[in-house]
C-alpha cells in the first residue's frame, strides 16, 4: 500500500507535490469524474490538519466508500467533510464515524450515508463545546435501528423514513437544543409514531405540530410559549398596550431582530441567558423598549436621508425612548445597562475599517450611563445637547433628527463607507430593527406598492386574555402532547339581568323549599373549642373539676382554657358549564318546549342563590371549543363577586356554540381552584354530551384526556363531580369520573336537582 506523507498547503507549488498527488490517487483508486475534480483540493485540506497515520486512514475509508456501489456522492462527501470534522473535534473520532458508516451500509439506509456526512461537519461544530460527537453518533445508530423496519413487527426490511429528515434538520435542532434535548425529541417521535411512515417523516422534518411543540419544549433558555401570558399581562399592566405578541423562530442562519407594527409585536420564540440576564428579563427589556416606541415614536420620511444618517437617527431615537422609559420606571436602568455593550474607545481603527457602529454604540452608552468614562470632547458635547433637548421637552420629531444629522456631519470619516465594518461589541441586545420608524414617499405614489400588513386585531380578540397552554393525553402512546391546547379566558359579555329574575320567578315554590333545607346547612357563627392549655378565656367547668382533683390529691387536668372558632364550611366551588352547540336543543317541559340552555340558566341561578345563602365561595365559568387552538373559557362569576345584577346579566347572555373539549377546561378550572386557600375544593361539571371536537376523529381520545385531567385534579386536592344531561352518558361518563357522577334523565327537573345535588355533596 502506498503511503502519502503529510504536506502543508503551501507545498502544492512544490515539484514533489504532483508525485504525492499521483500516489494518493492510486491509493484512493476511484474513477468517478466528480471525485477526481475535487480530490486535489480535498487532499490539500486534509494534509493541513491530519497526521500521517490519519491521512492514510482518510484515504482508505474514502476508497471503501467508492467501492460500496452507492455512486460518487458518499466518497465525495467524505473527502470534502472529514478534514473539517477532524479540525473541529480531532482525528481520533474517525473510528466512531466508521462504525456509523458501516452500520448504515449494512442496513437498508445506505442512501443516507451522503446526507449523514454532509451534515456531520456542521454538527461537529455545534457540539464542539460539549465534546459530545460520539454520543450524537450513538443517537444516529439508535434512531436507525428503532425506525427501520419496525412497522407491524417487521424487522430491518426497509429504510427508515425518519433518518433522511433527521439529517436535514440536525444542524438546526442542535442550534437550539442540547444533546439531551435532542435525544428526548427523537425519543418522543419514535414512541408516538412507530407505525406511521408519513407521520415519522413529518415529525423528523419539523412539519408536524407535535414535533414543533416538543422541539420548543426542549429548547435551551426561556421559551416564549411558556411565558406568553405573563408577558402580555406585563405589557398591559405597565404600558396599557394590548399587543398582541407573536413569536418568530430563531434561525442562526438568518439574523432577525424584534420588531413591531400596528398589528402585533414580534419576539424571538426563545431567549437564553445573555450578559448575566436571564431570558425572561430579556423579554421584559425588549417589550419595554418596543412599548416605548409604540407610545412615543412617530414615523419619519426616509427619502431624504442616506443610510448613514438613518442609522444615526435610529440610535438617537432609541436613546430618547430609553430615557423616557427610565424616567417612568427607573428600576429598568440596571437591566438596560447590563444588556447594553460598553465598547472601549480604542477598539476600532478607522484606518482599517468602518467605525461608524462603534462610535454610535459608545454614544448610545454615554447617553444612558452617566458614568460612561469616555473623554472624547465631541461625544460629551452631544450628550449634553441630547439631555438639554429632553429637559426642554423638545426631544421628539424634527429636533432629534436635527441633532442626529449634526452628529453625522461633525464625526464623519472617510472609512465610514467601507464594506469592512467593525461589529464587535456593537449589538444592543434589547433594541428592535426600527422598521416602524420609517415611511417612504414613493409608496404613496402607486397603490400596488403599499406595504401589505395584517389587519389590526378585532376588539373582542384584543379584550380576551393571552392564551394558557395545556398538554393533552394521548392514550394510544401513553404520553402527553406538550403545549397542545390553547385556552383563552375572558369575561362573558353582559345581557339583561331581568331575564334571570324572570326565570327565578317561575320557581318560587322551589326557592321556599330550598330555603328550609339551607337553614339546616347554614353554619353557626361560633363554636367552643375546649380542653386547651392556652385559650381566650377560662373554662369554668373544667377549672372547678381540676381544683377538686387537686384538693383530693389527684393530678389535675391542665387544659382548663377554651377558645372559639367560626363554624364556617371553608369550601370553594367552581361550577363549569359545557356551552357547546347541543345546549340549544329543545326539550319538552310541561305543555311546551324549552331549550337546555334556558334550563341550565335556571339551574345555575338557583344554585348560585343557594350557595350565596350558605356563604361558600363560588365561581361560575363556561367553556366551548373550536379545535385545539381555540378553547374558550368564559367567566360568569368570580369567587369574590356576590350574587348581584352584574353576574345575572352575564348569565342572561349565555349562548351555545362550538364543541366540548373537556380536558383543558378541567385543567384550567383546577388551576384556578387550586389557588384558593380553603379546606375543601369542589369542581362541578355540568355537561350534556361526551367530549368531542371538530379536529379529532378518534372518539376515545378526548374521553381519555378528560379522564387524565380528572386524575390530575385529584392529585392536586380538587374533588370533581359531573352532572350529565346526556341519556347515553352511562357509556362513557364512568370512564372519566368513576362513580362521581349523576345522570339526570329528566332534564326538565334540572333546576330542582342541581341545588339538591350540591347540598348533598357538601352536607
Amino acid at each position: 500500500m502506498v503511503t502519502v506523507r503529510p504536506a502543508k498547503p503551501t507545498e502544492a507549488a512544490d515539484p514533489r507535490w504532483s508525485e504525492r498527488l499521483r500516489l494518493a490517487r492510486e491509493r484512493l483508486d476511484c474513477r468517478f469524474p466528480a471525485v477526481q475534480a475535487v480530490f486535489e483540493k480535498c487532499l490539500l485540506d486534509a494534509v493541513a490538519v491530519l497526521s500521517e497515520d490519519a491521512l492514510d486512514a482518510y484515504l482508505d475509508r474514502a476508497r471503501w466508500l467508492g467501492k460500496i456501489g452507492r455512486g460518487d456522492e458518499p466518497v465525495r462527501a467524505f473527502l470534502e467533510q472529514w478534514p473539517k470534522i477532524a479540525a473541529a473535534v480531532g482525528e481520533d473520532t474517525l473510528p466512531a464515524v466508521e462504525r456509523v458508516l458501516t452500520a448504515l451500509h449494512k442496513s437498508p439506509n445506505a442512501r443516507t450515508i451522503a446526507p449523514f456526512l454532509r451534515t456531520l461537519a456542521t454538527v461537529a461544530n455545534r457540539l464542539l463545546a460539549e465534546a459530545t460527537l460520539p454520543a450524537y453518533l450513538e443517537l444516529v445508530v439508535s434512531l436507525m435501528e428503532r425506525s427501520s423496519g419496525s412497522i407491524h413487527g417487521i424487522h430491518q426490511t426497509f429504510a427508515s423514513p425518519a433518518l433522511p429528515e433527521f439529517f436535514s434538520q440536525s444542524a438546526t435542532l442542535l442550534d437550539t437544543l442540547t444533546l439531551d434535548g435532542l435525544r428526548q425529541w427523537v425519543d418522543y417521535g419514535l414512541r408516538n409514531h412507530p407505525d406511521h411512515p408519513e407521520r415519522l417523516q413529518d415529525y423528523f422534518g419539523l412539519r408536524s405540530p407535535d414535533s414543533r411543540a416538543v422541539w420548543h419544549r426542549q429548547r435551551r433558555g426561556v421559551q416564549f410559549s411558556d411565558h406568553q401570558r405573563l408577558l402580555e399581562l406585563f405589557l398591559r399592566a405597565l404600558w396599557n398596550d394590548p399587543g398582541p405578541l407573536q413569536a418568530y423562530p430563531v434561525d442562526p442562519e438568518k439574523i432577525r431582530r424584534p420588531s413591531c407594527d400596528a398589528a402585533a409585536i414580534y419576539l424571538p420564540d426563545a431567549l437564553d441567558t445573555h450578559a448575566g440576564v436571564d431570558g425572561l428579563d430579556r423579554y421584559r427589556a425588549i417589550l419595554a423598549h418596543l412599548a416605548g416606541h409604540r407610545g412615543w415614536s412617530r414615523p419619519i420620511f426616509a427619502d431624504n436621508f442616506s443610510p448613514l444618517q438613518r442609522l444615526a437617527i435610529e440610535v438617537f431615537e432609541d436613546c430618547r425612548i430609553d430615557t423616557l422609559i427610565l424616567r417612568r420606571y427607573p428600576g429598568l436602568r440596571k437591566l438596560f445597562l447590563a444588556l447594553h455593550p460598553a465598547p472601549r474607545a480604542g477598539d476600532c481603527d478607522p484606518r482599517q475599517r468602518s467605525c461608524l457602529r462603534h462610535r454610535l454604540t459608545m454614544l448610545s452608552r454615554a447617553l444612558l450611563d452617566a458614568e460612561h468614562g469616555y473623554t472624547d470632547a465631541t461625544l460629551i458635547e452631544f450628550v449634553a445637547r441630547f439631555q438639554a433637548l429632553l429637559a426642554d421637552g423638545q426631544g421628539a420629531g424634527e429636533a432629534m433628527v436635527a441633532l442626529a444629522l449634526a452628529w453625522v456631519a461633525r464625526t464623519r470619516q472617510p472609512s465610514d463607507q467601507s464594506a469592512e465594518v467593525h461589529f464587535a461589541g456593537t449589538e444592543i441586545d434589547y433594541r428592535d430593527d426600527n422598521r416602524h420608524l420609517w415611511q417612504f414617499h414613493e409608496l404613496s405614489d402607486d397603490e400596488e406598492m403599499f406595504e401589505s400588513r395584517p389587519p389590526p386585531p378585532r376588539v373582542e380578540e384584543a379584550e380576551r386574555l393571552p392564551p394558557c397552554y395545556y398538554p393533552e393525553w394521548d392514550y394510544a402512546t401513553q404520553s402527553y402532547r406538550p403545549d397542545w391546547v390553547s385556552v383563552y379566558e375572558s369575561l362573558h359579555p353582559a345581557g339583561d339581568s331581568a331575564h334571570i329574575d324572570q326565570l327565578l320567578a317561575r320557581h318560587e315554590r322551589l326557592t321556599r323549599r330550598l330555603k328550609r333545607l339551607l337553614d339546616h346547612l347554614r353554619p353557626q357563627d361560633r363554636v367552643r373549642v375546649r380542653y386547651r392549655e392556652d385559650g381566650s378565656e377560662l373554662d369554668l367547668d373544667i377549672a372547678l373539676r381540676s381544683l377538686i382533683d387537686l384538693k383530693s390529691g389527684v393530678t389535675p387536668e391542665p387544659r382548663i382554657n377554651m377558645s372559639h372558632r367560626r363554624n364556617g364550611r371553608n369550601l370553594a366551588v367552581t361550577l363549569l358549564l359545557d356551552l357547546s352547540q347541543s345546549l340549544a336543543d329543545k326539550v319538552t317541559v310541561g305543555d311546551g318546549q324549552q331549550s337546555i340552555l334556558e334550563l341550565s340558566q335556571e339551574a345555575v341561578s338557583l344554585l348560585a342563590w343557594s350557595i350565596e345563602q350558605l356563604g361558600d365561595l363560588l365561581a361560575i365559568a363556561g367553556f366551548h371549543s373550536n379545535t385545539r387552538n381555540d378553547v374558550r373559557y368564559l367567566h360568569f362569576k368570580g369567587y369574590g363577586e356576590s350574587w348581584h345584577a352584574e353576574v345575572k346579566s352575564r348569565l342572561a347572555a349565555m349562548q351555545a356554540g362550538g364543541s366540548t373539549r373537556m380536558g383543558p377546561a378541567i385543567r384550567h378550572a383546577t388551576r384556578m381552584l387550586q389557588s384558593r386557600r380553603t379546606e375543601k375544593k369542589l369542581l362541578l361539571i355540568l355537561t350534556d354530551g361526551q367530549p368531542a371536537d371538530v379536529d379529532v376523529q378518534d372518539d376515545r381520545l378526548l374521553i381519555e384526556d378528560a379522564r387524565k385531567a380528572v386524575e390530575e385534579a385529584e392529585r392536586l386536592g380538587v374533588f370533581t363531580y359531573c352532572i350529565s344531561l346526556d341519556p347515553r352518558a352511562d357509556d362513557y361518563v364512568s370512564d372519566i369520573f368513576g362513580r362521581r357522577y349523576t345522570v339526570i334523565d329528566h332534564i326538565e327537573r334540572l333546576p330542582e336537582r342541581l341545588p339538591q345535588l350540591f347540598m348533598s355533596l357538601t352536607r
